[in-house]
Order: C-alpha cells, then structure tokens, then sequence
C-alpha cells in the first residue's frame, strides 16, 4: 500500500485509478488487520489464566494507544522530510513487527484443549461482551466523526482551528487510553465492575461536550470519554474470553471483532443522521447509550 501511495504521490498513475487502488488496498489493509486484536486477545487468553485476563489485555490496549499517540506525532515530524517518508516507513514497520513476534512469542504452544464447536455470535455466554463491544465502538465511531463539526457549528471556529482543536481531542483521547489501562493494570477487579465504571465515566465525559462553549471544554470531555473507554475495551475482551472454554478462545475474540466492525459501520451513519436535528444530540445519544451499559452492568453484578 505505502509502494502504491508513493506512486500516486509521483503523479505516474491516472486520478482515477490512484483513488481505485487507494480504496482497494485500504479496504484490504482493514481486512488483515482485523485479525490482529482477535489473534492477540485469543493467545492472552490461552496464556494467562481466568481472572488476570483484562490486566493483560489492557496492556495490549495501552501500546495500541501509545501507536494512537505516537503514530501521527513521527508522521508530522517526518513530514518536513517530503511526503514520500512518512509513506514508506509504515511499509516498513508491519517487517518490524514479524522480527519482534518471531522473537518474543511463546515457542512452547498451550495445552491442547477439547475440540469443541465454536461458539456462535449469539452464544447466550457472549451475548453481554458482544452488545457491550459494539455499543462501546459505536460511540467511539460517532466521536470521531462529530468532534469536527462540533467545533465548526458549536464552537464557531474556522476550519483551520477547526482542525487543530480536532487533532488536540484526539490526541487527548490517546493519552487517556494509555492512562487509563495502566490504572486498570493496577488494580483487580472483575471485568464487569470495570466495564460498567468505564461506560459510566465515558457517558459523563461524552454529556459533558454536549454543554462545551470553548475548546477546553471539549478537549476535557474527551479526554474524560477516552479514560473510561480505556477501561471498558480491555474489560469487554477479558469478559468474553472468560466467558468461554479453552479450545473456543479464538471464536469468542473474532465475535468481539466482529461487534466493533459493526459498530465502526454504524457509528458514522447514526452519528451524522442525529447531528442533523441538532449539533449536540450525537453527544447526548452516546450518554445515553453508555448510561445504559453501567446499569445493565450494574444490575448483573447484584
């Protein structure tokens, strides 16, 4: 894809078939990448017993933040250097990346467990982290597509502060992931009592931006959203895979996957459909929903 971007930068393909291939080779980048947080949750799970699941995988949570904070701060600093090198740098880390696992992985496999039937998506026991994972990727999607209007038609800025009050609240919101997961990794609790303090902070941080009258204000709602979500990912996959047996760990991670696809493909749509009837109803809508997962959590655990 990067080999294909820098030709596009070059101006030796057609603008038609510059934007086929992009899209094309985006859309294949999305589909292998997708297995990634599956796999990886899946070998946490077969490695590290029932109950200290989530502290791990909040440790696999908080390095994909710092990639979320890292990432666009290396690319605007390699930027000065022409646009050709923050391009192929990222052909090169997926490289990187093969070197570190062949390397780190564990060489001795797990026990080998029963074969049994792979759970279905609507498996009673992964009914609760499957609504709760695509609720919470939901609300992150409709955040991401709203922060810039928000601060266009809400905060009256122009474009350009537009885009770097924007860019701040996303930056926040990966400083807060990594915050966050390093406090969970400190503390244990069940996965359910984290999810539903996580939705609760998150539905308060999100309430919050609907009533923002100036940066600051959103920045810190965001921020606020970001910790709990910080909680709430990890949480949701400790949730699943603890939920299931031994030799249906891969299945249960690819059905979390699968519900933050859908709430990926959702979110923009439900998202703008609502900032239609008015600017603040995508915050006040994602309050609700989050406020919703902390009581329906709450009451499980009574």
């Amino acid at each position: 894809m990067s080999g294909f971007i820098g030709l596009a930068l070059q101006q030796i393909l057609p603008v038609g078939w510059a934007f086929g291939g992009l899209l094309l080779l985006r859309a294949c980048s999305g589909l292998f990448y997708a297995a990634v947080p599956a796999t990886g949750a899946a070998l946490i799970a077969d490695h590290v017993p029932p109950g200290a699941r989530t502290r791990a995988l909040a440790g696999l949570g908080a390095a994909s933040a710092l990639g979320l904070i890292a990432g666009p701060g290396l690319t605007a600093g390699l930027a000065g250097a022409g646009l050709l090198l923050p391009v192929a740098l990222p052909a090169a880390l997926p490289f990187l990346a093969w070197l570190v696992m062949a390397w780190w992985l564990p060489r001795d496999a797990a026990a080998p467990a029963a074969v049994v039937a792979p759970p279905a998506w609507r498996d009673a026991r992964l009914r609760r982290p499957v609504a709760v994972a695509f609720c919470a990727m939901l609300c992150v999607s409709i955040a991401q597509v709203s922060v810039g209007f928000f601060a266009l038609d809400r905060l009256h800025l122009d474009p350009a502060a537009a885009g770097r009050t924007a860019g701040i609240a996303l930056t926040g919101v990966g400083l807060a992931l990594v915050l966050a997961q390093l406090v969970l990794r400190a503390l244990v609790w069940p996965a359910a009592r984290w999810i539903g303090l996580g939705a609760a902070v998150s539905a308060v941080g999100f309430g919050s931006v609907a009533f923002a009258q100036g940066p600051l204000a959103l920045w810190l709602g965001y921020f606020v959203a970001a910790f709990g979500m910080g909680w709430v990912f990890p949480s949701v996959a400790g949730l699943a895979a603890d939920a299931v047996q031994a030799g249906e760990q891969g299945a249960a991670a690819g059905a979390v996957a699968a519900a933050h696809g859908w709430g990926m493909i959702l979110g923009p749509l439900l998202g703008t459909a609502v900032y239609g009837l008015d600017i603040r109803a995508p915050y006040a809508l994602m309050a609700l929903v989050l406020a919703g997962v902390a009581l329906g959590l709450r009451r499980a655990l009574r």
